[in-house]
């Protein structure tokens, strides 16, 4: 939170933030009270004056890295908290969201001196435990999760996070380690800025970004920062001559101008743009942006039409999000026009009332829901995205997969859709109508079978476009198909699908761990039943008999190690016993063949006998190929070590290692054993939509044997109507190979789409 107090103690005066002009005469604390009574007459001065004493004399032994004394963070954060006039409650949480977690004050204390409401608001905000974890990110997946459940309860908590993070941006140049400073900003641009978006605030937002940008790639900052100074000096009067222009358009049209402003866009969103539409700086025509603020609704339509009778539209620009508000309940008309008297200046014109200008600038803060006393259900009420983010949460399966997932969920341009009952759904840029199912609800996402798009029946992973009407088709009692994983795009569908896809894969694991097990006694002359396995489940250190199934499934440990773990005296037992072949199942990253490094399995019934090799392992290790993204020669690709299994190969961007980003002394670096050209066989995964008709799939198997392929398996993802999903294993040599098969099957009749499968 505030930064890295030295634990000096504090001589002098403490100066007061820029907005609380103390005189020295003035307590800060009084004149902060002054400030939030100004606005609101009936907060509770008293209780900012005694929140200011206890943080002043909490803080007094500790400074900052640059010197100053502790106290002016908290100080500076509750100022900018009352410059969005908020309660007395949030800025006394301000002065004292810093003492528990770096002072000796106690949350019993707060509460008995400051109340309830504000002891929860500071328990809320502040980092609850310092876990011991195994990286700096996933500590900061634990510390972003813990916020989420907190702001769940009250909108307030994130409120108080985004100002101490805006004031720890303005003053990060105090920070000494450039490290330090670079994942500091990475982490406000990836989370705290959408989530400030996302509650409306665009004024910290943009500032947090600015901040941020110019941290992260200072010389991409000081290029367009310059760039902007050149062309102010080139058209000093330029934005001021296009502002009396829109105010003579207006009054000629009769309507009334309350305000009409010009700005120059900022660093990070021109950046953004240059980015997206792979442009340089010259290329961008619409750098100014101006807002024409007008008395009510009815004239905002009417300041519209007096802008697009007097200039030139620039087409695809206009949106209204007067009529269809945004999640957030951002309401503005935007178009885009040129102002050919102005040398053909290209603009954006945003038009909106007052009191959608306080929400666009100020969100939450603008129109406040517990001056009316209400409380979580009204948060989570007005801000449903709050809900999802809980329901990621109660799906992911660990911090790490919940901040992946998060981070999807709130950085997303957006596509609106429409229920059958005409409800509106907002989902991001690229989604499929498994999003759009998962958002309306988890058990309708479930459940999911087929979807109709403007009343006709569509792949699942069609991509919707605005204004689509989407009508999910379900099953009663029907479950996620794995492969949708592929193509979802939320987090909330991700993460639903992976819950049940671990799950899945843990039952399976249980059974295949249950099996070896009893063959194991079955061997030994022994009857199996859980009653006797009971006692190596302690003596193995593993917490139920499921993890230790689940342990011998996925190679952890071995069938033997159970049974002399559950029957100590049959490791004295004969020889011929003890030396017993004992079946080891197969996990499901072991879903390939098992080979000896550089060497071909010796099994003359597989076909991929003579696959190539793989260099950078020790000589006679067993090597698996992971069936989760099928690795083929050609592709980059990383070795994973299991215990009992030896090396398991993966692509580089296989989305199955996650898994094991906690444990990177398990990573290995492989690559093909390349001597002269590829040989024998790999299987590669296809996915692809093709029409639903006869002669479809004897057209795509000609295909493949036409380019020298195998169908090593063929399953039918999804049939409905007139389209079907399929998903191919074909055996091939190399990438070459399967990319030639691509080609054909792109170019048979009926097929649409043709990819190679993800890990």
């Amino acid at each position: 939170m505030g930064q890295g107090a030295a634990g000096r103690p504090s001589n002098g005066p403490l100066p007061a933030p820029e907005g609380l002009r103390g005189t020295g005469t003035v307590n800060p604390g009084a004149e902060l009270a002054a400030k939030v009574l100004a606005y609101d007459p009936r907060a509770d001065g008293g209780l900012i004056e005694r929140a200011y004493a206890l943080a002043e004399e909490a803080h007094a032994p500790q400074r900052r890295e640059d010197g100053q004394p502790y106290i002016v963070h908290p100080l500076a954060v509750a100022d900018i908290l009352a410059g969005y006039r908020l309660d007395a409650a949030t800025v006394a949480t301000a002065l004292l969201h810093d003492t528990v977690e770096d002072t000796g004050v106690t949350l019993a204390e707060l509460e008995k001196r400051f109340g309830k409401e504000v002891a929860r608001l500071v328990d809320g905000v502040t980092k609850l435990t310092r876990l011991e974890l195994q990286s700096e990110r996933t500590k900061q997946a634990e510390n972003f999760r813990k916020l989420v459940l907190a702001m769940s309860e009250d909108i307030r908590v994130l409120i108080v996070k985004l100002a101490d993070r805006l004031h720890n941006m303005r003053t990060i140049g105090a920070v000494a380690k450039p490290e330090k400073r670079v994942r500091t900003a990475r982490e406000t641009l990836e989370i705290y800025a959408p989530l400030a978006e996302r509650i409306g605030m665009d004024a910290l937002k943009t500032e947090i970004e600015t901040l941020s940008f110019r941290e992260m790639n200072p010389d991409a900052w000081q290029t367009i920062a310059a760039r902007l100074t050149y062309l102010r000096g080139q058209g000093a009067d330029l934005i001021e001559e296009i502002e009396q222009d829109v105010r003579r358009v207006l009054r000629e049209a009769g309507v009334e101008a309350i305000e009409v402003q010009g700005r120059e866009k900022s660093p990070y969103s021109i950046w953004l743009k240059m980015q997206r539409k792979n442009v340089a700086f010259e290329q961008l025509s619409d750098i100014m942006a101006f807002r024409v603020i007008v008395k009510d609704k009815g004239d905002c339509y009417g300041a519209l039409g007096a802008i697009h009778s007097a200039y030139r539209v620039v087409p695809g620009r206009f949106k209204d999000w007067i009529s269809t508000p945004k999640t957030n309940g951002y309401q503005s008309v935007h178009t885009g026009v040129t102002v050919p008297e102005k040398r053909n200046a290209k603009i954006e014109v945003q038009i909106r009332t007052r009191e959608m200008h306080d929400v666009a600038e100020y969100g939450v803060a603008a129109h406040w829901v517990y001056k009316q006393g209400e409380g979580s259900a009204a948060t989570r009420k007005r801000y449903p995205w709050v809900r999802d983010l809980l329901e990621i949460l109660e799906s992911a399966s660990d911090p790490q997969d919940f901040l992946d997932h998060t981070k999807l969920e709130l950085h997303r341009d957006q596509v609106f859709c429409f229920t059958p009952k005409g409800d509106l759904i907002e989902l991001p840029r690229g989604a499929t109508p498994v999003d759009f199912a998962y958002q309306v609800h988890s058990q309708v996402g479930d459940n999911t079978v087929g979807a109709k798009v403007n009343g006709k029946i569509v792949p699942l992973r069609h991509t919707l476009e605005n204004g689509d009407q989407v009508e999910i088709i379900t099953a009663r009692g029907g479950s996620p198909n794995p492969a949708w994983e592929r193509f979802v795009v939320t987090g909330k569908a991700r993460a639903r699908i992976r819950r049940f896809v671990h799950a899945r894969q843990r039952a399976e694991q249980r059974e295949e761990g249950r099996a070896a097990i009893a063959k194991a006694f079955r061997a030994a002359g022994l009857d199996f039943s859980e009653k006797i396995a009971e006692p190596a489940v302690k003596a193995l250190k593993q917490p139920d008999f499921e993890t230790l199934c689940v342990a011998v499934a996925s190679g952890n440990l071995s069938p033997r190690e159970v049974l002399h773990a559950a029957v100590p005296e049959m490791r004295t037992h004969m020889r011929s016993v003890d030396q017993m072949p004992l079946a080891r199942p197969r996990g499901r990253l072991g879903a390939g063949p098992t080979l000896t490094a550089g060497k071909a399995d010796r099994a003359p019934s597989s076909k991929r006998d003579s696959a190539m090799g793989v260099t950078g392992l020790v000589s006679g290790m067993a090597v698996h190929f992971a069936g989760c993204c099928h690795p083929l020669p050609g592709d980059r690709i990383v070795g994973i070590v299991t215990t009992g299994r030896g090396v398991t190969i993966h692509k580089h961007d296989c989305h199955g290692l996650e898994a094991f980003s906690a444990t990177p002394e398990r990573f290995i670096d492989v690559d093909w054993e390349y001597d002269g050209g590829a040989k024998g066989a790999h299987v590669g995964r296809i996915e692809l939509t093709a029409e639903n008709n006869a002669g479809a799939l004897a057209g795509l198997t000609t295909a493949i044997a036409r380019q020298e392929g195998a169908v090593n398996s063929l399953r039918i993802l999804n049939r409905a109507g007139e389209w079907c999903e399929v998903l191919l294993d074909v055996e091939v040599r190399d990438t070459g190979h399967l990319a030639a098969i691509l080609a054909a099957l792109r170019a048979c009749p009926g097929v649409t789409q043709v990819e190679r499968a993800k890990g």
